[in-house]
């Protein structure tokens, strides 16, 4: 096994539990030539540090396994890994108003790189690095012992840029499932497919955000579901009494998306506002209109590139925000969100006072949100906690 030096710099953050081997930590990375293969960290001293598989995703070059030195990484570690995951969440596994949620996190279940959600009795792995997907049969290996389950799939999302791996079929094993299929998430109805490419309908980590929504902030608003994708949130409002919705994403398969989500829970979707336009060009549409919502929802990808403009909630959120207050009526709620893991709450926030300085706007936080207990991640290091959202009321 080879032996990588880490610089002192990234030493502590290691010690502390940062599992991703950064691609700057050590001195001599080029020593790895296959990923997959496992390699030793040492400090300077040459004392060992932690045992890592070689996967590159993003600015890493692979996920520390163990600090324990004689620990071996074999089908009895991937299989104690899952087994305990698959123990914390056993009270999900028997709540039957949720039948989908995540049963393995990466590195905050102590294995970075991968990712398994449960869909009502189907798994679906997420591989992010080809590093991690030379461990394949650890983890099926694993459900098979520890699971019963009706169908496995996966999703390859490593290609160079880091997307999704277009394949003819993402079936791995068992018994292939006719989609859509209908899953439960707190009450509330969702189609779903996981083999129609790299999206399965809904994003399970705004699970907590839905049902608050739908419990506390939905009732008689008039509600605006920005970048809206398959329509979660505005489900979530008509079936928690908004007046109306409407939703708007660029897509144009989201127009047969949202109809279907309303349809499987019951709700009339002609008497639901559904557009296909460009979020950007519908706002200027609303003031000139002098449309007024609510209830304004923005959970905006942290990239897009169109035609005429790219967009990037790291440095074009307050704009955003800006165009959504221009159209919140007074009292209103702004659902603002992000999953941009490069800056923490504490930058999101000052994204929400810019664009309410910049156009007068008095307004408070009246709830926030992480992740959900599913998807475990170690909070000292807040890019691992990568989901951000703040309920803000306009007040003026």
């Amino acid at each position: 096994m080879k032996t990588l030096r880490v610089k002192p710099d990234f030493i502590a953050d290691l010690k502390r539990g940062y599992s991703l081997v950064h691609r700057d930590a050590v001195s001599n990375k080029d020593l790895l030539e296959n990923e997959g293969e496992l390699f030793e960290l040492v400090d300077v001293h040459n004392r060992f540090l932690g045992k890592a598989y070689y996967g590159i995703q993003n600015k890493g070059i692979g996920w520390v396994l163990t600090t324990k030195e004689h620990e071996e990484i074999d089908q009895a570690f991937f299989t104690k890994k899952i087994s305990a995951a698959l123990q914390l969440r056993e009270n999900f596994f028997n709540d039957a108003d949720t039948t989908t949620f995540r049963v393995f996190n990466g590195e905050g279940d102590g294995i970075g790189g991968i990712s398994i959600d449960y869909y009502d009795g189907y798994f679906l792995i997420n591989w992010y690095s080809d590093g991690i997907y030379r461990y394949q049969d650890f983890v099926i290996q694993a459900l098979d012992e520890l699971t019963n389950y009706k169908a496995i799939y996966e999703k390859k999302r490593f290609d160079t840029k880091g997307m999704y791996i277009e394949q003819e079929d993402d079936f791995v094993k068992g018994t292939p499932g006719e989609f859509p299929i209908i899953i439960k998430e707190n009450g509330m109805n969702f189609a779903i497919d996981l083999n129609d490419g790299a999206m399965t309908g809904i994003f399970l980590d705004q699970r907590d955000v839905r049902r608050t929504i739908r419990d506390q902030y939905a009732e008689g608003t008039n509600m605006l579901n920005t970048f809206s994708y398959t329509g979660a949130f505005s489900v979530a409002a008509a079936l928690g009494g908004a007046r109306e919705t409407t939703s708007v994403d660029l897509a144009k398969r989201s127009l047969s998306k949202t109809i279907e989500q309303f349809s499987v829970n019951g709700i009339d979707f002609e008497a639901q506002d559904i557009k296909v336009m460009d979020v950007f060009h519908y706002f200027k549409y609303a003031q000139r209109h002098q449309l007024k919502f609510d209830l304004v929802v923005l959970d905006p990808p942290s990239f897009a590139r169109t035609k005429k403009m790219t967009f990037s909630t790291a440095k074009d959120y307050p704009k955003l925000l800006a165009d959504a207050l221009s159209i919140t009526a007074k009292k209103g709620i702004i659902v603002a969100s992000t999953n941009n893991a490069s800056f923490g709450m504490k930058k999101f926030k000052t994204f929400i006072d810019q664009a309410c300085k910049e156009t007068n706007t008095k307004y408070k936080i009246v709830e926030q949100f992480g992740l959900p207990k599913d998807f475990r991640a170690n909070r000292d290091f807040p890019e691992f906690n990568y989901l951000k959202v703040c309920f803000i009321q306009r007040l003026n």
